[in-house]
């Protein structure tokens, strides 16, 4: 099927630079392990128990898992019509009726800031686990924000690195990955559900708490929702690697909704475990990470630390697979002349045939990122709270546009008479959910509490503005074609 998939990206205008080395199985794993429930859960589960408790933690996460599939299933089939690594922007470009070049612009921009985002946001995250971990090994460490960047910034190297010279290796990483989440959500499911000498009862899933500051609890419980949707962010890496993928027009999408489906159902396991374990909530709330204290409270310290090498292990592999889907959108965008010094970012590896450019590119932003954390971890929060923002209002983009036109040529892997209605309801809960995420999420609303998502995304806007029209938009006119499908063939570098 090689032919297929090659003369598919002929049509499109590309010649095929880098080597389909993904089989389904590895398009599947790339979104599974950025999704990554237990980084996303272990990450965010403080937040939910102070927003709305276990009753949403658990039907939140149920009903936002399905809104979530609606957003992959509209995704997918656009990944099905347009498998390219340009990807969401692509597709936006393709599918505008009229200012293809502007629509294209913008949603690389924003999907471009929230992957780099998504890296820094997840190693910084496993950076802080680990200092967590040391403090349990050796309580006499005190860890301290400069530490915290500086391994952040050894976890970016490491994986930089991988993505250059062992590029095999980070597809057979991404195979292992999908099993050490898989394996360890099990283990740590049955540590908690085996060895605590009591749970709560089964009436403790409807428990509500709203500890946000807030008087109104309908506000609390939709701020909850929060968790699950931060959970679900970035399966669109499937989408970025689909001109690696065999057989890409339905194994891409096939990926996509593996990923969400097998995500929610696993997710959905290992919250409601964590969930019952709870001992104290007061205390658990206030710890500094709550589901590192849950597991302490009701397995013991040695028990906990051993499974905090597993939460540790699959926010390295997170971070991974973030940088290589991102790597991937720098490298397309790049291809049509998007970025500056778009010629250096968009070349390939004559050994690896990987963009090794574009890995470097990819790590030293999300190193900028991560640097403001050196003195304020306010302000590292407000740079990389863009991350799911962008990253949601990217993926919304393409699907509203495929909305407005009558016309849509839809690929081998479909929804029929069905796209237009999923493809609405994702587009309303993008807007939803993307809202939420720009709300107050704490009160009182002070320096280190308030929400700045809208302002991260207002300059990202404001700059991609600036930009558009002082030079881009003469330059740019969207996802460009290298010439007829007989003439890009000619151009293949494999």
């Amino acid at each position: 099927m090689a032919f297929d998939d090659d003369a598919t990206l002929h049509a499109m205008g590309y010649p095929r630079k880098l080597t389909r080395r993904f089989h389904a199985f590895d398009n599947f794993a790339i979104s599974f392990t950025i999704i990554n429930i237990i980084s996303g859960i272990f990450s965010a589960f403080g937040f939910g128990m102070g927003a709305g408790g276990p009753r949403i933690l658990i039907f939140g996460w149920i009903g936002v898992s399905v809104m979530v599939l609606f957003v992959g299933a509209a995704m997918g089939e656009i990944a099905s019509a347009y498998p390219t690594s340009g990807a969401l922007y692509f597709s936006a470009g393709k599918l505008a009726k009229r200012h293809r070049g502007a629509w294209s612009w913008y949603t690389g921009w924003l999907n471009f800031v929230g992957q780099v985002g998504g890296t820094a946001a997840t190693n910084y995250a496993a950076a802080t686990f680990i200092q967590a971990f040391i403090t349990m090994q050796w309580p006499s460490y005190e860890g301290t924000p400069q530490q915290t960047v500086g391994i952040a910034t050894a976890i970016l190297l490491v994986q930089a690195l991988a993505n250059t010279y062992t590029v095999q290796l980070v597809a057979v990483v991404n195979r292992i990955s999908v099993w050490w989440l898989l394996i360890g959500m099990v283990v740590i499911v049955v540590a908690l559900t085996v060895k605590p000498s009591s749970h709560q009862p089964v009436s403790f899933a409807t428990h509500f708490v709203n500890s946000t500051g807030f008087d109104n609890g309908l506000y609390a419980a939709m701020l909850g929702l929060l968790v699950t949707s931060w959970t679900f962010t970035g399966f669109d890496g499937s989408f970025h690697m689909s001109e690696e993928t065999v057989r890409a027009t339905v194994n891409t999408p096939k990926g996509i909704m593996r990923a969400i489906i097998y995500s929610a159902l696993a997710g959905l396991v290992l919250m409601l475990a964590l969930v019952y374990a709870i001992r104290d909530y007061a205390a658990e709330i206030g710890a500094a990470a709550p589901p590192v204290q849950i597991l302490v409270d009701a397995l013991g310290m040695g028990t906990a630390k051993l499974l905090l090498l597993i939460v540790i292990g699959a926010m390295l592999f997170c971070g991974l697979a973030n940088m290589t889907s991102n790597t991937r959108q720098i490298f397309a965008f790049s291809r049509d002349g998007a970025m500056p010094g778009s010629r250096w970012w968009h070349s390939v590896s004559l050994r690896t045939r990987t963009p090794v450019k574009a890995v470097w590119l990819a790590a030293a932003c999300a190193l900028v990122l991560i640097i403001p954390g050196w003195w304020s971890h306010t302000a590292f929060t407000a740079i990389v709270s863009v991350n799911v923002v962008g990253l949601y209002l990217a993926y919304g983009v393409p699907i509203f546009l495929r909305l407005r036109l009558k016309d849509f040529e839809p690929g081998p892997w479909n929804l029929g008479r069905y796209g237009r209605p999923v493809a609405a309801v994702a587009v309303v809960w993008i807007v939803l959910s993307s809202v939420l995420f720009m709300l107050p999420q704490v009160s009182p609303i002070t320096v280190d509490s308030f929400n700045y998502a809208p302002i991260a995304l207002g300059v990202v806007l404001l700059i991609a503005t600036v930009w558009w029209f002082a030079n881009a938009r003469r330059r740019f006119q969207g996802p460009v074609s290298y010439g007829s499908p007989d003439e890009v063939a000619a151009m293949d570098l494999i």
